[in-house]
């Protein structure tokens, strides 16, 4: 049976737990100011070298996003300096957005070099093979940005792929790859599709997110 949303208030939550999912979730995405307003607010202890690392990763964060991949990859290669030769996706989707900064910029000879030297060697392996074509059909369009790819040209995608190193640089370090914020929506999603999955016999409605934390 579905619980009344009623009920919610009656939970008693500590304080401290709230407070550590906030800070988490702010550590985790680089606000760096934010986090040290928190910390005096609420009298916590701020993680040693806390600054330090959200610097570094914002730094890489915003090279990824605002199209400097060769600054993003290289402070990469300072700050976790095995990640890329490990994670063989990530180090490729690193690529094919200088490839993307290239055809963007209308270097397109400039961007078929960079593409034979650092993208080809990934096209003997079949997963890449599909996605390399998709990037390789951007230098048959004058306007890329009006070609069936132009998702691949889109600041969201530069966003995904920024946020996949930022996740894969906090797992380098051994910390959490997401912050206990998103694993707790994760797991309330998850419990909740399945508990509607239980009741849809009776004719409830599935589960909605966005529903769930507008009501």
């Amino acid at each position: 049976m579905d619980v009344d949303p009623s009920n919610y208030d009656q939970l008693a939550i500590n304080e401290n737990v709230t407070h550590d999912v906030v800070l988490s979730y702010l550590v985790h995405n680089c606000y760096i100011e934010t986090v040290e307003a928190f910390v005096a607010c609420t009298g916590m202890k701020q993680p040693a070298d806390c600054n330090d690392d959200m610097e570094k990763r914002k730094s890489i964060y915003h090279c990824v996003v605002e199209g400097n991949v060769l600054k993003a990859i290289e402070l990469t290669e300072q700050l976790a300096n095995d990640l890329l030769e490990k994670n063989k996706d990530l180090h490729f989707d690193l690529l094919s957005l200088r490839f993307v900064e290239l055809v963007c910029s209308r270097k397109c000879t400039e961007a078929l070099e960079f593409a034979q030297t650092n993208l080809t060697p990934f096209g003997k392996v079949e997963k890449y093979v599909a996605k390399l074509e998709d990037f390789m059909a951007l230098l048959a369009y004058e306007e890329p940005e009006k070609s069936p790819m132009f998702h691949l040209l889109s600041k969201d995608y530069r966003q995904q792929v920024a946020d996949s190193l930022n996740r894969a640089i906090l797992a380098h370090s051994n910390l959490p790859s997401y912050s206990a914020m998103e694993r707790l929506i994760q797991q309330t999603t998850a419990v909740r599709q399945s508990i509607s999955e239980d009741n849809a016999k009776n004719g409830s409605q599935p589960f909605s997110l966005k529903d769930f934390l507008s009501s």
